[in-house]
This record gives C-alpha cells, sequence and structure tokens, in this order.
C-alpha cells in the first residue's frame, strides 16, 4: 500500500460541507455576495440571513432585533467579570463570560434547532452588552443598560461611549461587522463545527471558538496592525520601517491569507471606510503609512492585504482601546460560529481524522 496523502494544516483538505458560505469565487453569504451585503443591508440582516437561511421580512427583522437587544446579562456575570484580574487579556473575559452565561440559558438543557437559534440570538446581544460593560468597567465606570437602536453598531457605541455617536462612525463599524460575520471554515469556525460534532452545547462551541480565536496566527492581527502604525507613527519613518522589517524576515501582520492569493475584497471594501473613518479621527498620518506599507510590502513580497488591516486603523479612528480589537471581531463573527453551529447539529458526523505515525517504530518494554 502506498504512503498515506498528508496536508500539513490540512491545506487545500475539503474537511465537510456548508450552505453558509463559500471563498474560492469570491465571499458570499448564503449566495450573496459580501459587498452586495455591505451595500445594501445591515448587520442585523446578514446575521439573520447566517442563522435562518434567508433575509429577513421587515416584521422579522424588528422581532430579530428586539429579541437581541432586549437579552438581558443575568447580575452574577458583572459579578464574575468584574472579579476578573485587571491584568486580564480581554479575550479571556470574554471567554469566561460566555461560558458562564451557557449556566444561565433559560434553554440551557435545549438542543433543538430552534432552541440553539434562540440561544445564539440571546448571546448576540449578551456579548455586545459584556465587552462594552467590561470596557468601560475598565475605566472605572458602570456598565450601561441597553437600549433600542437600529443597528447591531450603535447598538455597542450606545453601550461603550457616554456621547452621542456620530453616524458615519455607526455606518463604519456595521460596515466591519458585516465583514468579519462569516469566512466558511477558518480555525475557529471548524473549531466550533469539531465541538459541535460531539453532541456538545452551543455555548461550549463558541467558548472554543473563542479560544480558536485568541491564538496569534487566527486572530489578533487587527491589533498588531494597530501597534505597527503606531510604532512607526512619523509617515516619513513608513519605507524604513518596513524594508528594514522585511530584512530580518520580520512578518507584518494584516497582509496575506491562506485563500485570497491575490487580495481579499473584504480589505479594498473597508480601505476608504478607514481612510475617511481616519480623516474624521485626525489621524490621516495613518493612512499615510498604510499606503507606503502596502505599496512596499505587495512589490517587494507580493502580498496583499487582508481585511485586518484597514480594520486595525478603523478601530484606532473610533477610539477603542488596542486589547479590545479581536473582542470587536467576535461581535461579529459569532452570528457565523453558531450558524455552523446549528448546521454542523443538523447533520452530524463525528469530526475524528487520521494521523499519520512519525514516532519509534514498534518495540518492548
Amino acid at each position: 500500500m502506498g504512503r498515506e496523502l498528508f496536508f500539513p494544516g490540512l491545506e487545500g483538505v475539503i474537511a465537510g460541507e456548508t450552505a453558509i458560505s463559500a471563498v474560492a469565487e469570491g465571499l458570499t453569504y448564503r449566495g450573496y455576495p459580501v459587498g452586495n451585503l455591505v451595500e445594501k443591508s445591515s448587520w442585523l440582516e446578514t446575521a439573520y440571513l447566517l442563522l435562518w437561511g434567508k433575509l429577513p421580512t421587515p416584521l422579522e427583522l424588528e422581532a430579530f432585533r428586539n429579541r437581541i437587544q432586549t437579552a438581558v446579562v443575568p447580575p452574577p456575570i458583572w459579578s464574575i467579570v468584574g472579579h476578573l484580574p485587571c491584568r486580564a487579556n480581554p479575550m479571556d473575559a470574554l471567554r469566561t463570560a460566555l461560558s458562564a452565561l451557557g449556566q444561565f440559558d433559560p434553554q440551557a438543557g435545549e438542543d433543538l434547532t430552534n432552541a440553539s437559534r434562540a440561544k445564539a440570538e440571546r448571546l448576540l446581544g449578551q456579548a455586545v452588552q459584556v465587552v462594552a460593560g467590561v470596557m468601560r468597567l475598565d475605566l472605572g465606570l458602570t456598565p450601561k443598560p441597553p437600549q433600542s437602536c437600529k443597528t447591531h453598531a450603535e447598538f455597542f457605541l450606545r453601550l461603550w461611549r457616554d456621547q452621542e455617536p456620530a453616524q458615519e462612525d455607526i455606518a463604519a463599524l456595521e460596515t466591519s461587522f458585516i465583514l468579519y460575520a462569516e469566512h466558511e471554515f477558518n480555525a475557529s469556525t471548524f473549531t466550533a463545527r469539531v465541538v459541535a460534532s460531539t453532541e456538545s452545547d452551543l455555548h461550549s462551541a463558541l467558548v472554543a471558538a473563542v479560544g480558536a480565536l485568541k491564538g496569534k496566527l487566527h486572530g489578533g492581527a487587527n491589533e498588531r496592525v494597530a501597534e505597527v502604525l503606531e510604532t512607526i507613527s512619523n509617515p516619513a519613518k513608513a519605507e524604513a520601517w518596513v524594508l528594514s522589517a522585511l530584512e530580518r524576515k520580520e512578518k507584518i501582520m494584516g497582509f496575506g491569507h491562506r485563500v485570497y492569493k491575490k487580495g481579499d475584497e473584504r480589505a479594498r471594501i473597508l480601505a476608504p471606510v478607514a481612510n475617511q473613518a481616519c480623516e474624521r479621527a485626525g489621524l490621516a498620518h495613518f493612512n499615510q503609512i498604510a499606503a507606503t506599507v502596502e505599496e512596499i510590502v505587495t512589490s517587494k513580497k507580493n502580498l496583499f492585504p487582508n481585511v485586518d488591516w484597514p480594520a486595525g486603523r478603523l478601530y484606532l479612528a473610533l477610539g477603542l482601546p488596542v486589547p479590545w480589537f479581536t473582542p470587536m471581531f467576535v461581535l461579529s463573527r459569532l452570528s457565523g460560529w453558531s450558524a455552523h453551529f446549528i448546521e454542523q447539529r443538523e447533520n452530524n458526523r463525528l469530526i475524528r481524522p487520521s494521523s499519520r505515525y512519525c514516532g519509534p517504530a514498534a518495540r518492548e518494554l
């Protein structure tokens, strides 16, 4: 028998089927191009599409929005996150909160599809409240109660900020939410599906996904992008910095992608949004730095920006604390992860791949 085929990192291996999204010919959610969704829908409509398999009617959208924005965070959750060490990684705080929320969910023991959708909808609202609330706690402020808002981005910004959010900021954040909502069998999504395949519960799958996203090779790239921009700080220094980094063979986060070899369309959609946000915030020098870095990395390494490259400067322009950039990713991607959990459970087979042994030959003690 011939030697087994081995694909490190499962690159190029088809590990399952999904009707939720595709990336091969451009990113689509349930068949809709992501650019089309950014142009003509909201994140709430996109999340409904992912969870329910179709776009909502106006009445369905209003009921969906209401279910998300009226989801209650039980008081013990605030006690739990309030007692975490002040040095706690924000992703650890969010992971802990999601796990604890599973203990308080009114349908904790139910695992039929409708129960999973109901849990997911509650989590979409609870997670926003937790992230905004813990960000405020870190500043010595009190978490704010939720209020009815037109969009998911406005819902977050009103929970986080004391001042009235600008409509331009709401629209910019909403765009990033739609672009981050779903992305086929990436590491965290596949993690969620593996957990789902064991017939574990939704909260466990989402906690596992957060753990996968925390890893620096998957999530956190938008945080590293912000660090690059802030380290360079001056457009006049950008060329020398990036050339030196490339000479040292340092990986510049925000460039390249396992799937998109000729560029990430999400980056092209988000780039002008990020540029405008930086202009409004008086951070136009970040746009100049980004342009220089892009030109050099693209020409010398043939690597193109991915969505994290413009997202990093967008979140800086919105005033978000850098350690909270990846939890912002989670607020959007919870919709995609939940959709994959439901899909896996509806047509389930335990995910259990084989390995190729490379240890010592057979021997006796």
